[in-house]
C-alpha cells in the first residue's frame, strides 16, 4: 500500500481539497478528502485522472513531417498521404515497430495518455508471409516498456475498396481472411498482460465485405469487447458508398447492424443531421482525431449537434501529428468555433468549456478503451496526472478555470508526474526511459530515412 496527498484533485464529484489517495496493486483503496499531509508523504499540487487516447496508428508517427510537400498535381488530400503511408508500412519489421511504437508510448505518457487503443492492421512486414504473432509482440512489448495501458485493437482488413477486392502489394500486409483474423484476436488475448486488453475492429466499410462486418458485430457483442471502425472520414468514402450500397456510410452502417455503446467510430466526419441523431441515440462513442483530421483535410465534424443530441466522444492522437490531448481538445473547440463563427460551442450555456470536455473524453475514451480508467475514486485503476501548481499556466487559477486554462493556454501542460497502475512513470516531465526510447528511435529513424517515404 502506498499514498498520495494532493492538495486538489479532481474527483468524479468534481474539485476536492486536500485528497489522500491509498493505492494498491495498481488500483485506488480510497480517496479520502480533507486530509492533513503525513511524513514522508509524497505531495502533489494538482491530481487529475490519466487520458485515453481511443485511436493510435503507432508506426505512423515515423512519418510526421514526412508529407508536407505539394505535389506537382497541386491535389494533396487523405489519399496521396495514403501513398506514403502504404511506402512507409513496405519499410517496417517487427523491431521496428517496437522501436517506434515505444517511442510513440512514451510520448504519449509525458503528455498526459495513459491508456492507448492501438488499432493494429499492419499483421505481417513486407516479405513475410508468415505468423502475425510477432508485430502483436512487437505492440504489447512497446506499451509493456513504456508503462502505458494498452488495449490492442486487432482490425479487419479485406479489400482495397467497395469495387476493389483485391488488395494491392502493400495492402497485402494487412490482409487477414475471416477466419485468421479470429485466430489473430485469439493470438492477442493469449498474449496481452494484466495491465492490457484486448478489442476488436474492421477497418473500415470499404476495406471489409458486408458480410464480415456481420460477423465481427456478432463476434464483439459475444466477447462484450470494444468494437473500432473507420467511419466516413472522407467525402470520396461518401461518394463510393453511395454508389456501390446505394446508402451513405453512416446510415447502411446504422441500418445493418445493431449498434449501440460497445462500438467506437473514428472520425465519422461526413454526418448528416439523421445520421448525427441516431448515432447519438445509439449510445455509441464517436473518436474524434481533430491534429490528424485537419492535416489530412479531412473536414469538420458537426460536433454541436452530435452533443446537443446526447453523443458521447473520445479523442485519439490517431497518425501523431500532436501527442498531446490538451491540444487535441483546443483544436476541437476552435474548430467547431471558426465553423460557427462563436465561442464555447460545445458546451452547455454556464458550462467551462475545458472541464465539460476533458470529463467527456475521459467518459467516452473509457468506454472505448474498456478500461476501468479516467476516474479518481475507490476500485478506478490508479492511471493519475500530478500538475505543477506553482506554474504560471495555472497561477490564478480557481477550481472552475483550471481545466480551461490547460485546454487553451497554447503550451506545455506543467506535468510533473505520471502514474500507471500506482507506477511512476514520468517524473520531473521526463519519462523513465526516455532517454533509451529516443535513442533506439534514433537509429530506426535515420534508417526509414533512406527507405520509407521521405525519400523520393
Amino acid at each position: 500500500m502506498s499514498s498520495l496527498y494532493a492538495r486538489k484533485a479532481l474527483l468524479p464529484s468534481g474539485w476536492a481539497e486536500g485528497v489522500r489517495f491509498e493505492i494498491s496493486a495498481g488500483r485506488i483503496e480510497s480517496a479520502a478528502r480533507g486530509a492533513s499531509l503525513e511524513d514522508d508523504e509524497f505531495e502533489a499540487g494538482i491530481v487529475i485522472p490519466g487520458i485515453c487516447n481511443a485511436h493510435s496508428h503507432a508506426f505512423q508517427r515515423a512519418l510526421v513531417g514526412r508529407t508536407e510537400r505539394r505535389s506537382p498535381a497541386g491535389k494533396d488530400n487523405f489519399w496521396t498521404w495514403r501513398h506514403e503511408m502504404y511506402r512507409l508500412a513496405n519499410a517496417i519489421d517487427p523491431d521496428t515497430m517496437r522501436v517506434i511504437a515505444r517511442q510513440v508510448y512514451t510520448e504519449m505518457l509525458a503528455a498526459g495518455y495513459t491508456t492507448v487503443a492501438e488499432f493494429h492492421y499492419l499483421h505481417q512486414t513486407a516479405g513475410d508471409s508468415g505468423s502475425a504473432d510477432a508485430t502483436i509482440e512487437a505492440i504489447i512489448s512497446a506499451a509493456e516498456e513504456a508503462g502505458i495501458r494498452l488495449t490492442f485493437v486487432p482490425i479487419l482488413y479485406e479489400r482495397a475498396g467497395f469495387d476493389s477486392p483485391k488488395p494491392d502489394d502493400v495492402q497485402g500486409l494487412f490482409v487477414k481472411g475471416f477466419d485468421d483474423f479470429v485466430s489473430l484476436y485469439e493470438t492477442a488475448k493469449s498474449l496481452v498482460g494484466e495491465r492490457s486488453t484486448v478489442g476488436i475492429g474492421a477497418h473500415s466499410l470499404r476495406a471489409v465485405t458486408k458480410e464480415s462486418i456481420d460477423r465481427i458485430a456478432e463476434l464483439a457483442s459475444a466477447e462484450g469487447v470494444p468494437l473500432h471502425i473507420h467511419l466516413a472520414e472522407q467525402q470520396r468514402e461518401v461518394d463510393d458508398c453511395l454508389v456501390h450500397y446505394k446508402t451513405r456510410p453512416a446510415r447502411w452502417l446504422l441500418n445493418r447492424c445493431d449498434v449501440d455503446a460497445n462500438w467506437c467510430l473514428v472520425h465519422a466526419t461526413h454526418l448528416e443531421a439523421d445520421e448525427i441523431s441516431a448515432i447519438a441515440r445509439s449510445g455509441a462513442v464517436v473518436c474524434l482525431c481533430p491534429s490528424t483530421e485537419a492535416n489530412l483535410g479531412d473536414g469538420i465534424f458537426p460536433l454541436e449537434a452530435y452533443l446537443d443530441a446526447g453523443g458521447s466522444i473520445a479523442i485519439g492522437s490517431d497518425s501523431h501529428m500532436t501527442i498531446d490531448p490538451f491540444e487535441e481538445l483546443r483544436w476541437l473547440e476552435y474548430g467547431q468555433r471558426l465553423t460557427a463563427q462563436s465561442r464555447n460551442v460545445s458546451v452547455a450555456c454556464g458550462e467551462h468549456t475545458g472541464y465539460a470536455l476533458i470529463n467527456r473524453v475521459a467518459t467516452g475514451g473509457r468506454r472505448a478503451c474498456g478500461q476501468e480508467t479516467g476516474r479518481l475514486e475507490p476500485g478506478a485503476l490508479a492511471d493519475l496526472l500530478v500538475l505543477d501548481d506553482t506554474d504560471p499556466m495555472l497561477l490564478g487559477h480557481e477550481a472552475d478555470t483550471l481545466l480551461d486554462a490547460l485546454v487553451f493556454a497554447g503550451y506545455r501542460v506543467p506535468i510533473e508526474r505520471v502514474m500507471v497502475h500506482g507506477e511512476w512513470r514520468v517524473l520531473e516531465g521526463r519519462h523513465v526511459s526516455q532517454d533509451s526510447a529516443r535513442k533506439e528511435y534514433g537509429r530506426v529513424a535515420g534508417a526509414l530515412r533512406t527507405t520509407a517515404a521521405g525519400t523520393r
